[in-house]
């Protein structure tokens, strides 16, 4: 694959700033709710998109993409997925220990790697479809306590909350994707940035609707939060922007199998801010992850 080289290190850059966004979010849950926290990495991310758009117009010299009805539809349909999807992980990590959210969430990458069947005709090769699984698994070992493994079989309401957001991040990746793939014109960069504009734009109209009708006390709670809102938009604007070059490099279930080398930047950057060490059972955990994007590698070659 020409692309292997390039989308890779774009995507762990993605991966690393999302992360970090997530941090962010989740110190101004307690602070302005769910929905507060939800609407910052829109609301505090669309200016910080449209300079980088500015500066990728200026680097390369296009104009801007005209989109059609197609590519809107498309965008459309991963914004709604992506604030649904955002909204229920903040939900599950509020409701449930983290590690079974996470759990949870991140069983995204089998889920996207059948959506793409479906809907984009991307088909993975069987070591494709192998790396996923294992990925998968690794999540799985190094995000569940042994108290934990009850839990995610018999509380059937956050099963289903938590499969549903990692189903429609699935969903918005590869709505994104398709959206990037019917825009002909410009270079990649200004295709993938002119996409991440028009859904953050979209986003935020939902939203400014949603919480001028029902929850002003949220916009105003990100508001008085400004500093943290303004970390978590520019980290969520700096992190999608990779995503979306990712997404128009390869296909999405390997972006987002890729996608779970979060794992160990999320423990070796536990471990550097709280000096707590990853237990036996994680490290075993991280360690298969590894060794699923190992076998992602020898899928690209292949």
């Amino acid at each position: 694959m020409t692309n292997f080289p390039l989308w890779m290190p774009i995507t762990l850059a993605a991966c690393f700033g999302q992360v970090l966004r997530n941090g962010a979010q989740a110190e101004l849950t307690p602070r302005i709710g769910t929905l507060g926290a939800t609407q910052v990495r829109f609301v505090y991310g669309l200016p910080f998109s449209l300079c980088f758009l500015g500066l990728a117009l200026l680097a390369t010299g296009d104009m801007l993409p005209h989109p059609g009805w197609t590519t809107i539809g498309w965008v459309v349909t991963g914004a709604l997925a992506q604030i649904a999807a955002t909204a229920l992980m903040l939900l599950v990590m509020d409701r449930r220990a983290f590690g079974v959210a996470y759990a949870y969430i991140k069983t995204e990458p089998v889920m996207v790697a059948i959506m793409g069947v479906a809907l984009l005709g991307e088909v993975l090769p069987p070591l494709g479809w192998l790396a996923a699984v294992v990925v998968t698994g690794g999540v799985l070992i190094a995000s569940l306590k042994p108290d934990d493994l009850r839990g995610i079989f018999t509380e059937s309401r956050m099963i289903g909350v938590g499969l549903a957001s990692g189903a429609l991040f699935g969903l918005s990746s590869l709505a994104f994707r398709g959206a990037i793939n019917t825009l002909h014109e410009g270079h990649i960069v200004t295709r993938s940035l002119t996409m991440l504009v028009v859904s953050k734009s979209f986003q935020v109209s939902v939203l400014a609707i949603w919480l001028a009708w029902r929850r002003p006390d949220a916009f105003i709670g990100s508001i008085r939060e400004w500093r943290r809102s303004f970390r978590a938009g520019f980290l969520s604007a700096a992190s999608s922007s990779c995503w979306f070059c990712a997404f128009a490099l390869a296909p999405v279930a390997d972006v987002r199998t890729l996608a779970l080398a979060e794992l160990p930047m999320a423990a070796l950057m536990a471990r550097r801010m709280t000096g707590k060490k990853p237990s036996r059972q994680q490290w075993v955990g991280i360690w298969v992850v590894l060794a699923g994007l190992g076998l992602l590698i020898l899928a690209q070659k292949g």
